[in-house]
């Protein structure tokens, strides 16, 4: 088989596998909250493949060999330290789930803070929804072709259409139930990279990185300990599934997924060390499987497609939610008592953000400083939401109000933007004494260090102003 037709014929086998899982028919409350037929919530262990599998981006393994390759083994480290975000969300949510009996974050938002603020809180995390559709299409179209091909673009929509469609179909449920394949073939596929890889590095030992790529990658991985604090809140995909289940299966579910998901990352970084230490040159998730020729490029094919399809779909299902019953309804009622009705509307978002998501795909087209201006721009929900910390880990405190959450909010939101225009428009707006640590993302870490503390600081002056002041906050 040649290398031009492997990947199509990988293509095809994930479809057959995925579509052979999907139900073909789902009720409201299997489309929204993936209970089955007879209406039982999913079990732990399909509640820990699929929040695993939905943090294994087909980005964030790509993301895990890069890092390894300029940072070494802080790289991978730093990159894994995100997947504490299971912890934080699942403390988080147990404790909104049992002491206030919540439904969802955006319910919880509104009985703190008012319908406002929870408003605010589902247009920033729609953002990131809209993120993650073209920087997992963009990944998976990139092994069929180079970027604006026609074998790229053919990919790109094919990956797209046939998710939207099984998705479209059993929303939640399709995404829970594919997930669990996923998730055992993703596993089986990071054991033959790793078949491949390991030995190698095990006869020429790891590469050699320098004290200052060594102290670059420490203070990457310092900003990730930061942002976990913020960064699963503003994630849908993941907090969806915080729901859907008991609270207990939830937890153990959440601190178990991510072992898993976090303890895969980590090992795709080997895939990077080995890249430098064999000097092998462009991105490692592409150059290291071509160096072992067809075999490995089979395998790296399907983790790929295998890793963006879980993530497309639960983006499309959350999506959905996020159309039809958390923006327009009241969102202090419960899951359950969601209308079939709201099925039609979810779908019709699933559609729109499928069309709207890929649009960043079209900016090759429009010169070197559009077009990079226009992904960057995308990137802003990563910053923007430090926040969220302390509007959901302080939330117990006395005197929440909604001044406490615009205070944390919008500081964060400003301090995100600042970023994003650096990154666009090649600017140096954030002062050098701002920078903490080494390397290219000191500037990054500085802004989250010291923002999270101006966020916070805003959220702790909201409570202690007397509520008579903000009566119309």
């Amino acid at each position: 088989m040649s290398a031009a037709v492997l990947p199509w014929a990988v293509m095809v086998g994930y479809g057959i596998i995925v579509w052979r899982l999907t139900p073909r028919f789902v009720s409201a409350r299997g489309f929204f909250d993936a209970t089955s037929k007879k209406g039982a919530a999913p079990g732990l262990w399909l509640l820990v493949a699929s929040a695993a599998i939905t943090w294994i981006f087909a980005k964030s393994i790509s993301n895990s060999a890069a890092l390894a390759f300029a940072f070494g083994p802080m790289g991978a480290v730093g990159y894994a330290f995100y997947y504490f975000s299971f912890a934080v969300a699942g403390l988080a949510i147990y404790l909104i789930r049992t002491r206030g009996g919540d439904a969802s974050l955006p319910a919880f938002l509104t009985r703190k803070y008012g319908a406002l603020c929870a408003k605010l809180f589902i247009a920033a995390i729609a953002i990131r929804l809209f993120n993650e559709v073209w920087s997992n299409t963009k990944i998976s179209g990139l092994y069929f072709g180079d970027e604006g091909t026609l074998a790229y673009w053919i990919a790109v929509g094919a990956v797209t259409v046939f998710t939207v469609f099984y998705t479209w179909r059993s929303g939640l449920r399709g995404s829970i139930l594919t997930d669990g394949a996923q998730m055992v073939l993703a596993s089986v596929l990071l054991a033959g990279v790793l078949s491949y890889v390991l030995p190698g590095l095990s006869e020429r030992g790891l590469p050699e990185i320098s004290p200052e790529a060594n102290l670059a990658g420490i203070t990457f991985a310092a900003l990730a300990l930061v942002q976990v604090l913020s960064y699963p809140f503003h994630d849908p995909v993941l907090t969806d599934r915080g729901f859907i289940t008991t609270p207990k299966t939830m937890l153990r579910g959440f601190f178990l997924a991510g072992l898993v998901s976090g303890g895969f990352i980590f090992l795709f970084g080997f895939v990077g060390l080995y890249a430098r230490s064999f000097g092998l040159e462009g991105n490692p998730a592409v150059s290291v499987p071509g160096a072992f020729g067809l075999p490995l490029m089979l395998i790296a094919n399907a983790i790929m497609l295998t890793s963006a399809g879980s993530t497309l779909d639960s983006t499309f299902a959350s999506a959905a939610k996020l159309a039809a019953r958390d923006w327009t309804r009241d969102l202090t009622q419960q899951s359950s008592v969601t209308p079939p009705a709201k099925m039609s509307l979810g779908r019709t978002a699933i559609i729109f953000i499928a069309g709207l998501g890929n649009l960043p795909l079209l900016s090759i087209y429009f010169g070197d400083q559009v077009g990079p201006a226009i992904i960057a721009a995308t990137t802003i929900s990563g910053t923007m939401v430090m926040g969220l910390a302390p509007i959901f880990l302080l939330s117990f405190l006395p005197g929440v109000k909604p001044l406490s959450f615009h205070l944390a909010f919008w500081p964060g939101l400003v301090l995100g933007g600042i970023m994003t225009l650096e990154a666009a428009a090649g600017l140096s707006i954030v002062p050098a004494w701002v920078d903490l640590g080494v390397g290219k993302y000191a500037d990054d870490l500085g802004v989250n260090v010291y923002g999270l503390g101006l966020c916070t600081a805003g959220f702790l002056i909201g409570c202690l102003v007397p509520q008579s002041r903000t009566n119309n906050s």
